[in-house]
């Protein structure tokens, strides 16, 4: 089994090659909004690293979101390009599910609140619970005020991670009884990902065909919003 994971569903590109026995190879960057620019050499690169062919690869990984729209377009329509050409698989894992896992990975074995920074003030979150297999997802992911995550918070001795519980950081903690992580478990790590889409693999979850893979967006995008809120009809002004 060789897993190429595609992360791009924040302001982190990041590509890794990986297979039963763990990560081979990884490259990633701040995105500053090029993922476009940077996903296609970030996997060419990724590849040459691990000295693996596209044709090794048994299984696409990629990160569905939720996180930046332009982001998530690029890095699953990618992923599903790729698995298409190569008739294989694809295996899709939340942001918020990966930056759980990497704490689990880090060691943490309490409740996990992942949140991811969903602009105009809101954050992506979902709660984990450690086990021996990393995290175990006990809330889905869904959109809130960081007031209102801070509230659900309080005094459950949660570690917060990702770049939303970062930016709100002040918010989260002043409910009390939770740590925010550092900037090491601020974004999800494609090495994470291969990892995490390696165990579901390996303990049966299939990989599914491209055409089901669908982004998790929680929300539409800034531009259609937008958009909708110009073209809405007005009332007619009569003289």
């Amino acid at each position: 089994m060789i897993l190429l994971g595609i992360e791009s569903a924040t302001e982190l590109v990041g590509v890794a090659v990986g297979d039963d026995s763990g990560p081979r190879a990884g490259v990633w960057a701040a995105g500053r909004r090029r993922h476009g620019e940077a996903l296609a050499p970030a996997v060419v690169h990724a590849l040459e690293q691990a000295e693996v062919a596209l044709e090794d690869l048994t299984a696409i990984a990629v990160d569905v979101g939720p996180g930046l729209f332009t982001g998530l377009r690029v890095g699953v329509a990618t992923a599903k390009g790729l698995a298409q050409g190569l008739g294989i698989g694809v295996v899709g894992l939340t942001s918020l599910e990966v930056l759980a896992a990497a704490a689990a990975d880090a060691g943490w074995s309490g409740p996990v609140a992942a949140a991811v920074d969903a602009r105009r003030g809101e954050v992506f979150a979902a709660w984990y619970r450690g086990s021996e297999g990393g995290a175990v997802e006990t809330s889905p992911p869904a959109r809130y005020a960081p007031e209102a995550l801070a509230a659900e918070l309080a005094s459950t001795g949660a570690l917060v991670v990702g770049d939303g519980a970062r930016r709100y950081a002040g918010v989260l903690a002043a409910g009390g009884g939770v740590t925010v992580a550092g900037a090491s478990l601020a974004a999800p790590r494609p090495e994470v990902l291969v990892a995490l889409a390696a165990r579901r693999l390996a303990d049966g979850a299939p990989a599914v065909p491209p055409a089901e893979v669908r982004p998790v967006y929680l929300r539409e995008a800034d531009a259609r919003s937008n958009w909708s809120q110009r073209a809405a009809p007005t009332e007619p002004r009569w003289p």
